[in-house]
């Protein structure tokens, strides 16, 4: 089976919405026939503890931290995936970023 896109979810603090969407407008994702800048995001909370060695944007070693994120969605094709990981991840201030890229068997898009 040939997957022509796919979906990203990223998990950012809302303070870091619009450079996600510039750079993710900018590297092609959310692009959808004759529209770009399309993408969808939901308020969610995060859990993590920082482990020895960290350096957490929020939070503090060995304490876990529960903080709003938002849960953005974006699609693009897979054939621009890494590109797309690799400029998300310059922007994004976490240290271990959350971006999960989901195969999509069938979408109403035009391939």
């Amino acid at each position: 089976m040939n997957v022509a896109f796919c979906k990203l979810e990223i998990f950012i603090p809302e303070t870091h919405l619009e450079i996600l969407q510039r750079t993710l407008t900018e590297c092609g994702a959310g692009h959808i026939g004759k529209y770009d800048s399309c993408l969808s995001y939901s308020h969610v909370k995060g859990t993590w503890r920082p482990l020895e060695g960290t350096t957490p944007y929020k939070g503090a070693e060995g304490i876990l931290s529960v903080e709003d994120e938002l849960k953005v969605e974006v699609t693009c094709r897979v054939e621009n995936i890494d590109a797309i990981i690799e400029a998300v991840k310059k922007i994004h201030p976490y240290e271990e970023p959350v971006i999960n890229a989901i195969p999509l068997i069938r979408t109403g898009l035009s391939e």
